[in-house]
């Protein structure tokens, strides 16, 4: 049995923004893995998508990402065993971690916004300067809306 055709005036915000999401997430770790970062994958994502973990306790990573404790607590474990983030006791608080990027962990965010920059370029052409700072200046104000709480 074959799908129903969606015309794309029927799309609804969801996929408006999740379909270009999921194309940016493919292509940063196609970029990443292509620059000799391996074994860095799309669920690392969580992870290393802004800010960034560097100084973030997990349970605060884990809630930026929408994920349980549990599930971000193993991709940190994957990304300190691959040499990327270190864990290590948060000063002047008992039982508390924080992360901290090693030289390599710096280095593929690096790249990561290296990558970003790069695919702000093209959309910025394909859509033009004026509509493309609309399109930023647009997200950034659902962004800091109620609306993305």
């Amino acid at each position: 049995m074959s799908s129903p055709t969606v015309k794309t005036t029927d799309m609804l915000i969801g996929a408006l923004l999740r379909v270009p999401a999921q194309a940016i997430h493919r292509r940063i770790v196609n970029e990443l893995n292509a620059a000799g970062f391996k074994e860095l994958r799309a669920p690392h994502m969580a992870v290393l998508q802004f800010p960034g973990p560097d100084g973030v306790r997990p349970g605060t990573l884990a809630e930026r990402a929408g994920m349980s404790k549990q599930a971000m607590n193993q991709l940190l474990r994957s990304l300190e065993e691959l040499g990327y983030i270190v864990r290590s006791d948060a000063p002047g608080q008992s039982r508390a971690r924080i992360i901290r990027f090693t030289k390599r962990g710096h280095a593929a965010y690096t790249k990561v916004h290296e990558i970003l920059r790069d695919i702000e370029r093209e959309w910025s052409a394909e859509l033009g300067i004026k509509r493309f700072v609309q399109l930023k200046k647009l997200l950034l104000r659902v962004w800091e809306s109620p609306l993305t709480r």
